[in-house]
């Protein structure tokens, strides 16, 4: 039955890809309809069987097809597959609800169908990817899951930056696929298999060189610091729905890589969990902090994603660490935390990339600058959008409370190591990690005060609307998980079978919810004389946007705070009526911050490939005798590479 529901749902999502292609529908509404229609039934179907898989701690195996005796396309399904084609289901079935309506705001006909066929492909490759058994299989799928990305990131290829992302995540993501290629090639040398499983026996060295290259690998597809920089870009280039894939559940799958990694191919050691908990913390707290100077909404909830890959880089950092002193009880803590966050990461992520789809449609607009005062113009949107963000900064009772709650847990263990050395660095990275907590707060207030409080700060905010209700269904399932996940997080854990020592947070939701409703009745109840006055705004009648606290200046102190990592250069020009410089008619302010990463890594390596394309360029002009020189050395050297290697 599990087996046949997999097969099915892979079936119907292959239709799906068909149907908005090559059916008979010549307006293209239906087909698109239609295609949408198999992709949530084939995901339920993956629903289903991933549920039944982790039911019953069962697994399967299938081998599809056979190129030759050692490359065959074959899948297997385990508990940890299964839980990671669960997310990747779920999301899927949310934004494809999401995306009847939403597919129809922009586009040609023809466009709208390449797009439904290409993220019913995207889809189907990620799941693929993940129920994988052999590196073939996987390297295989992992490439059909980013070009078919790189398609959809391509969409709105109109756009000016849109040409900038697809070759950022183009050059990006083919970096990640050679390193894990590297990586299987040289597990294939110790090993003599392409399966995925325990590869005993490695000395210590291989097996570090072979981490680091797969680390390399899904980190970038990931977004883990250095790598992450295709990410804003690509993720605020693809249409809201395709970001909320791409940020929900395709960082995922590379996580689900290093996940399968560590637990069932190489046996960790100490200096692993230190990397990955160093790569971790670099990423959450920078992340935070690019997330709360960006002005471009969708960028900002991209660098978001990335602080959240961070969190659960860290928990299996942790994991390693407390496992290699045979802490058991922390180990499975941080591990288990890390998938939670997972999970919670897809699910929040999601919910706010579509939400934000909602308001840039409504406002024409990604800047926050221009928004404001839409929670009258788009509640029910303000209201998920709101669940969303303070799920993603980990406000009780919600799910990332109760996933980021667990790793807090595991670190405050780290005075039961007995390195003190390690127990020292587990506190500062904890350090780390509260600041990162406070400023994803406040990022909270940042942007949804910006968004939608206050006055609207443009033409187009102030004559938005409410998104259809269908795109309010899907996100609106999201923030209800969100919900469920946190104030019922103790009894889903305990009810799968951990024991892990976790806050109930069932009865302090009922005292929340008790509070809250108490004081609302209070204040309805009591009749305290009200007076109602004009409020006061500098002698000037009446207040307009221009006097609201704007997400610039909101952000400013944090960047000022934090401008030995920026270099901070704020430049101010004013104009004056006066000689004596006494009232201002107008001017301007600029904050200028620096690109770390673009200026002192990307750019570098950029300028050192064009000097190398310049000196290969050179030698490609001269005789004939020199090209065959060149094919023979070339010969030469494939030869004894081949000798070495076979």
């Amino acid at each position: 039955m599990i087996l046949g529901l997999f097969l099915t749902g892979g079936v119907f999502l292959l239709l799906a890809a068909i149907a908005a292609v090559f059916g008979r529908e010549t307006s293209g509404l239906k087909r698109r309809q239609a295609s949408l229609l198999l992709i949530i039934t084939g995901c339920l179907a993956w629903l289903i069987s991933s549920g039944l898989i982790l039911a019953a701690d069962s697994s399967l195996y299938l081998e599809l097809y056979q190129l030759t005796p050692s490359l065959t396309i074959s899948f297997h399904l385990d508990r940890l597959a299964a839980f990671f084609i669960l997310i990747i289901a779920l999301v899927a079935v949310c934004v494809a609800i999401y995306s009847f309506k939403y597919m129809e705001h922009s586009g040609t006909n023809r466009q709208r169908n390449f797009m439904a066929a290409a993220m019913a492909s995207f889809i189907l490759a990620m799941a693929l990817t993940v129920a994988s058994a052999n590196f073939f299989s996987f390297i295989f799928f992992w490439e059909i899951m980013s070009l078919s990305s790189l398609f959809l990131v391509l969409y709105e290829r109109d756009h000016a930056e849109t040409p900038k992302a697809g070759i950022y995540y183009l050059v990006m993501t083919q970096f990640s696929t050679l390193f894990l290629l590297l990586g299987a090639l040289l597990l294939n040398l110790y090993t003599g298999t392409l399966d995925i499983t325990a590869a005993e026996g490695l000395l210590p060295v291989n097996a570090g060189i072979i981490f680091l290259v797969f680390l390399v690998g899904f980190g970038t597809k990931a977004g883990v610091m250095p790598f992450h920089k295709w990410l804003p870009f690509a993720h605020a280039a693809a249409p809201s729905n395709i970001s909320a894939l791409m940020s929900g559940v395709m960082l995922k799958v590379a996580i689900y890589g290093l996940v399968r990694l560590i637990l069932d191919v190489m046996t960790p050691e100490l200096w692993w969990g230190m990397v990955l908990l160093g790569f971790g913390t670099v990423s959450a707290v920078l992340g935070v902090i690019y997330a709360l100077k960006e002005h471009d909404l969708k960028k900002s909830l991209a660098y978001h994603s990335i602080e959240n890959i961070g969190i659960i880089v860290i928990g299996l950092g942790l994991f390693i660490i407390f496992s290699v002193f045979d802490l058991r009880v922390l180990a499975e803590l941080s591990l288990f935390g890390a998938l939670f966050h997972t999970l919670n990461h897809a699910i929040f992520k999601s919910l706010l990339f579509m939400t934000a789809g909602s308001v840039v449609v409504a406002t024409h607009t990604r800047n926050i600058e221009d928004m404001g005062g839409l929670v009258k113009r788009m509640p029910g949107t303000a209201i998920i959008f709101l669940i969303g963000a303070a799920a993603i900064s980990a406000l009780p009772p919600l799910n990332g409370f109760a996933s980021e709650s667990m790793l807090f847990q595991a670190f405050l263990g780290a005075f039961q190591l007995p390195s003190q050395v390690v127990a020292i660095l587990l506190f500062v990275a904890l350090a780390a990690y509260a600041l990162m907590s406070a400023l994803a707060a406040a990022w909270l207030v940042r942007v949804f005060g910006a968004v939608f409080l206050a006055l609207p700060r443009s033409t187009s905010a102030e004559h938005a609307h409410e998104a259809p209700r269908v795109m309010l269904i899907g996100p609106g399932i999201l923030a209800g998980i969100c919900v469920v996940l946190g104030i019922f997080s103790y009894q889903i854990i305990r009810g799968i079978g951990l024991e892990l020592p976790l806050p109930d947070l069932l009865p302090i939701s009922l005292i929340i919810i008790i509070v809250i409703f108490g004081a609302v009745l209070a204040v309805r109840r009591t009749k305290t004389p009200v007076r109602i006055s004009e409020t006061w705004a500098c002698g000037i009648h009446r207040q307009t946007a221009k006097m609201e606290y704007t997400a610039s200046g909101f952000s400013e102190p944090i960047i000022t705070i934090f401008s030995p990592i920026f270099r901070t250069r704020k430049t101010a020009q004013r104009k004056f009526a006066d000689k004596a410089r006494a009232i201002v008619t107008g001017g301007k302010g600029e904050i200028h911050s620096l690109q770390f990463f673009e200026e002192h890594i990307y750019l570098p390596i950029a300028k050192l490939t064009y000097r190398i394309a310049g000196f290969v360029s050179r030698l490609h002009n001269v005789d004939l005798d020199a090209f065959i020189l060149y094919t023979f050395v070339l010969i030469v050297i494939m030869v004894a590479v081949a000798g070495w290697w076979l």
